[in-house]
């Protein structure tokens, strides 16, 4: 295999770069195994160049040679901030609706939680304290397992797959350190979770004001421009939560660093981009900012909190710090009642009928096991009575 590898941008126009990465891709893709691709995508601007690229890779290759499925995945938490969500299901569309017409053979897909995993499920369902920096229940549930999911059948059908992320070494420090710490000096590197994974990624070189500039100079190939992407970043003021597909890339989701991402994320202390959207004309979302900081407010009131955990024990840390169980189901009713409430007042589905139903049997299935563990520990102390 060619080592096309870009090393140093610093002196190199935009378009040469980009000729550059373009080289890589198809040189890559063109390679004699069948390994089919998946492009993390969360409707980002870098994910978005990722598609982009690969997408006029695929329409200069003659018919013959486009031989190897690329899936454009991407996840819905199902708490999405609204505007994020709809922005991505609308581009997939127009991608896999451009794909078809051309012949590219090109899949979108939209992972999502089990009904069982889903945020409103856990928090209200089985009373989990909405998430912190020390508790971050969501992540793996919501956006690892989902989309780790979906690769594995891959592999399962394949043997391999190569994953493209549009992550860059210049993003962050933390970025750049975890690129450093999986870079194996070749172009694809391990999966550090999935076995049978490849990661490849081929902007991480590139700087932030390369993305911009490149997208605002070249319409997307699928049909359009990237106006109302660029939009979107005007109007939130900042970035995107980033595709997460290992437990180690977590902490950038709910970072100060990532700002797109679940309107209900109660890891990060303000959300920056749901209050750019109010500020920028979309005062219909400040409910969500409302009823998120309302989640805040409540997560550590020993008053809406169990003593004990939902299986009956009480947790005391080695330490001795006292640790309180899940929401009261009080607590719980309060809570989806005010989530009915702010979704009665909006165009948009905060929470399923499915979900409800589900919470409803993870309630009864809770209460009757407690009935049960109470009717236990009172029979075992009428025995010791009597003997």
């Amino acid at each position: 295999m060619d080592d096309l590898r870009l090393h140093d941008l610093d002196d190199t126009s935009i378009e040469a770069a980009i000729r550059g990465i373009e080289a890589e891709i198809r040189d890559e893709y063109l390679q004699p195994h069948s390994y089919p691709w998946v492009i993390g995508y969360s409707g980002g601007k870098d994910s978005t160049l990722v598609v982009h690229l690969v997408f006029n890779v695929l329409l200069s290759l003659p018919r013959s040679q486009r031989s190897r499925e690329v899936h454009i995945v991407s996840n819905d938490t199902l708490v999405e901030s609204p505007l994020v969500i709809k922005h991505i299901i609308d581009s997939l569309d127009q991608i896999r609706d451009a794909a078809d017409a051309l012949r590219l053979p090109i899949k979108t897909e939209i992972t999502r939680p089990a009904l069982s995993q889903t945020f409103w499920v856990n928090l209200i369902g089985r009373g989990y304290p909405s998430p912190n920096r020390t508790f971050r229940w969501c992540t793996d549930r919501m956006k690892i397992q989902p989309t780790s999911a979906y690769i594995k059948s891959r592999i399962d059908e394949a043997e391999s797959v190569v994953l493209l992320l549009g992550v860059r070494r210049s993003e962050s420090a933390t970025r750049a350190a975890s690129v450093k710490r999986y870079d194996n000096g070749e172009r694809l590197n391990r999966h550090n979770d999935l076995a049978g994974c490849l990661v490849f990624r081929p902007i991480v070189e590139l700087s932030t004001d390369d993305v911009w500039e490149y997208l605002g100079e070249n319409d997307a190939p699928w049909g359009g421009d990237h106006r109302k992407l660029i939009k979107l970043y005007r109007d939130a003021g900042g970035g995107e939560c980033p595709v997460v597909t290992q437990k180690s890339d977590a902490p950038s989701c709910g970072s100060s660093s990532s700002r797109f991402g679940c309107w209900t994320c109660t890891v990060v202390d303000k959300d920056r981009s749901l209050e750019g959207f109010v500020e920028s004309g979309f005062a219909e979302f400040g409910a969500l900012l409302d009823f998120r900081d309302w989640l805040v407010s409540i997560r550590n009131d020993p008053e809406r909190r169990q003593a004990r955990r939902r299986n009956g024990a009480i947790t005391i840390t080695s330490t001795g710090t006292y640790v309180p169980g899940p929401f009261t189901m009080d607590a719980r009713q309060a809570i989806l009642d005010r989530l009915l409430a702010v979704q009665s007042g909006l165009e948009v589905e905060l929470i399923s009928h499915a979900e409800i139903e589900e919470i409803k049997r993870v309630w009864s299935e809770e209460l009757t096991s407690n009935a049960s563990r109470r009717a236990s520990t009172t029979v075992d102390m009428i025995k010791k009575e009597k003997a």
